[in-house]
């Protein structure tokens, strides 16, 4: 294991890798995030309704759900350089051809697509989990997580900038297009400059893979049900697209995909019963354990910081001009406000979890989050603005704290299966995005903050009641067969 230091204005160890790592967060959520700002302009340019532009934030959010979990058991058997490099590489084409579409329905595929690139986040979460110890995990993850997320804010605040120096009616089709460039180039930058462990470290895999292994009949039903609502949220989008609403594809297309979700979920639960169907004959010897009541709750607690946060993030700028009267620069450059934060509000979040305690930092954060969405639900054009951008900062503090107090804990419950515990996590996240996002698209925007902080208090309950303080150790098993002790506190 890498040294305990955690010097942020070095370039060397673990630190150095830690840099190569939330740069390349940063990118794909440019990447992710590149459409956000330029509401009037792709509005202006397809003849969009406000319908239609929120069902592309909900398509440019819905396949991370499933990515993240495939990404999540790839990073384990693959390892994270590899993975960031193909992520950063293959979204750089997609982001190319969003930015070459001449149709709606061409830029709702590609939108749909380029959620991939919002999958990367759990890479790194693998990568910086190896390289840190328990004592500095929760903030070097904070600061891999943080600084990464403001690549949302980074994309509001210059891409319309960007634009408007490319010039023309199409000047936001090269501001998009240059964002996949620089990650394309940043690919083969990161696969040369980075490696999976400290030399001498082994990198734990899971003894198999296809889904997550569970250590007790209790756990495999929970985690069962776990994965329902990941199903619902595409089944949601899905009807949300469908002839019903949108109108998108026919009566017949809508059914097939309802098929293709069942059969979907048929096939991962065949994988689930297949890799721990031996919990029902023979007992798991303690070695191997973890409650995943543990990993339960961290889900629900990603969907509402996680959650809100990249649903807010796609109609704030919108939010913001459409309630204040602003011009496209001037909206993003506000609505970044509220990302900007993730700069010291994700890594202080790790702190606070490393310093003060795992559950009581985690239900401090939402009791602020709550607060900071029921500030928000008030905002209206009679608000004075810098009144109201330093109430959606407020708000996104405790949002972002709560992620990085989220992620302090996720390595810390199985090392061998960070990626996959990170993956559920992180498409947790995108549930509750597409949930939140889609709720937006039949309410107020009032309506939809109250909406949250509501779903922040129902976690808080679940949270205070059910979640433990992680133990002090945990073992994992060598390829040798050898224990060897991990500290978690």
């Amino acid at each position: 294991m890498a040294s305990s230091n955690l010097n942020l204005f070095s370039f060397s160890g673990n630190t150095r890798i830690l840099h190569f790592t939330w740069f390349a967060f940063f990118l794909s959520f440019v990447m992710w995030f590149n459409l956000a700002p330029f509401k009037e302009s792709v509005m202006a340019a397809f003849d969009l309704t406000s319908q239609q532009w929120k069902t592309l934030l909900i398509l440019n959010v819905a396949l991370t759900i499933p990515a993240r979990i495939i990404i999540g058991m790839l990073v384990d058997k693959f390892g994270p350089k590899i993975m960031y490099t193909m992520l950063l590489s293959s979204s750089s084409i997609l982001c190319f051809i969003f930015a070459m579409s001449n149709t709606f329905e061409m830029m709702a595929i590609m939108r749909f697509l380029m959620g991939f690139v919002g999958a990367g986040f759990v890479i790194g979460i693998r990568m910086i989990s190896e390289w840190f110890p328990a004592k500095t995990v929760g903030v070097a993850e904070g600061v891999y997580g943080g600084w990464g997320n403001f690549g949302s804010a980074a994309a509001a605040m210059t891409l319309p900038t960007l634009a408007l120096i490319y010039g023309g009616d199409n000047g936001w089709r090269y501001a998009i297009a240059t964002t996949g460039a620089i990650a394309l180039i940043y690919a083969v930058v990161y696969y040369f400059n980075v490696h999976n462990t400290p030399k001498g470290s082994t990198y734990f895999k899971p003894k198999k893979t296809g889904a997550m292994e569970v250590t007790s009949k209790t756990d495999f039903y929970l985690y069962t049900l776990m994965n329902v609502p990941m199903y619902i949220a595409l089944a949601v989008l899905n009807w949300k697209l469908g002839p019903a609403n949108l109108g998108m594809f026919t009566a017949t297309a809508e059914m097939a995909i309802y098929s293709i979700l069942i059969a979907m979920f048929v096939y991962q639960f065949s994988h689930i019963w297949k890799i721990n169907k031996h919990i029902f004959t023979e007992e798991v010897p303690e070695i191997h354990r973890y409650k995943f009541k543990q990993v339960a709750v961290l889900d629900l607690a990603y969907l509402v910081t996680f959650g809100s946060e990249l649903a807010v993030v796609s109609m704030l700028p919108g939010f913001f001009m459409d309630t204040f009267e602003l011009t496209q620069v001037m909206a993003g450059m506000l609505a970044a406000g509220y990302a900007f934060m993730n700069l010291v509000a994700r890594p202080g979040g790790g702190l606070f979890s490393d310093k003060f305690g795992r559950k009581r930092t985690l239900l401090v954060l939402l009791a602020g989050l709550t607060i900071g969405y029921l500030m928000m639900s008030q905002i209206n054009s009679g608000w004075w603005i810098p009144l109201a951008v330093m109430t959606t900062m407020a708000c996104s503090f405790f949002v972002q704290a709560g992620e990085g107090a989220v992620f302090a804990i996720v390595p810390l419950i199985k090392r061998r299966m960070t990626g996959q515990i990170a993956g559920m996590a992180g498409a947790y996240g995108n549930v509750g995005a597409v949930s939140f996002l889609t709720i937006y698209s039949f309410v107020d925007p009032a309506t939809f903050f109250l909406v949250i902080a509501c779903a922040a208090v129902f976690t808080f309950i679940v949270i205070a009641l059910f979640m433990e303080e992680p133990a002090g150790h945990m073992a994992e098993v060598l390829p040798d067969g050898t224990v060897e002790m991990i500290e978690v506190a």
